[in-house]
């Protein structure tokens, strides 16, 4: 079940959060460096980092689950985030041209369906971002944070799961190499296990951030099956042997097709 709404907000306005924001935004540029021109949505609690956006795309959009509860966002000017249903976004079809996708994956109930619903949403070729607690970090397995809370993956689950929804990865990253402990001394040194966990492909980090293509196939036409045709029989007037008139039947000149 989603986290509250509030305790999201919480945990961003704290330090550990901060530090969280930090190094999964860095991670979420190198991925996404451009998007001038374009429509970015995100769902789950995407508004810590739809900011990085919103000066250059089109339009960005913010998306929360009903279980989970809404904020206004931006905190000033007009609202541009709304209280949905994770299978029902209320966006026509190939509206969207990147997607992404935090605090929202690990949530879901029925994570085929909801990334289904994603995949309706992207124009032909668009990106879906997906940020998922990492199963063998150390994040999905403390439950002071947001990330320790649902269903983490490896990511194996992921490949697969994305496959089973039409979607190619395209690219790959990890973040947070700390532990996710509100100490001075581990928030100060942040950077250095950062640094230290990118450098060496470290398995531990806390969330996989990856980046996946959405696939549109041409439709090929099903193989009619050739049809046979029989005569049909229909009655006619015939004399019987005591002149009464009976019914026979005899070959129709139309054809019926089966």
């Amino acid at each position: 079940m989603p986290l509250d709404v509030v305790d999201l907000r919480n945990f961003y306005a704290q330090q550990l959060g901060a530090v969280a924001r930090r190094f999964v935004s860095l991670g979420i540029r190198a991925h996404w460096s451009d998007t001038h021109g374009q429509r970015v949505a995100g769902v789950g609690y995407p508004t810590p980092y739809l900011g990085l956006f919103q000066e250059e795309a089109e339009r960005c959009l913010a998306f929360m689950p009903a279980a989970q509860g809404v904020i206004k966002w931006p905190t000033g000017g007009p609202a541009l985030a709304a209280l949905v249903e994770d299978y029902d976004l209320p966006l026509p079809d190939l509206s969207v041209d990147r997607f992404l996708l935090i605090h929202a994956l690990e949530m879901s109930e029925d994570a085929p369906s909801f990334l289904r619903e994603v995949w309706r949403v992207l124009a032909p070729g668009g990106l879906a971002l997906l940020v998922v607690p990492n199963r063998r970090g150390l994040w999905a397995r403390m439950d002071t944070t947001p990330f320790g809370h649902g269903q983490p993956y490896s990511r194996s689950q992921i490949i697969q799961l994305l496959r089973e929804t039409s979607f190619t990865p395209t690219s790959w990253g990890e973040a947070l190499y700390m532990p996710p402990i509100a100490r001075g001394w581990l928030i100060r040194s942040a950077v250095a296990w950062e640094r230290t966990g990118r450098t060496i492909s470290a398995p531990f980090a806390g969330v996989h951030i990856v980046e996946a293509m959405k696939e549109v196939y041409r439709t090929i036409p099903a193989r009619r099956e050739k049809r046979r045709l029989v005569p049909v029989l229909e009655p006619a007037l015939a004399p019987s042997p005591g002149g009464a008139a009976v019914g026979r039947a005899k070959p129709s000149d139309h054809m019926l097709s089966v």
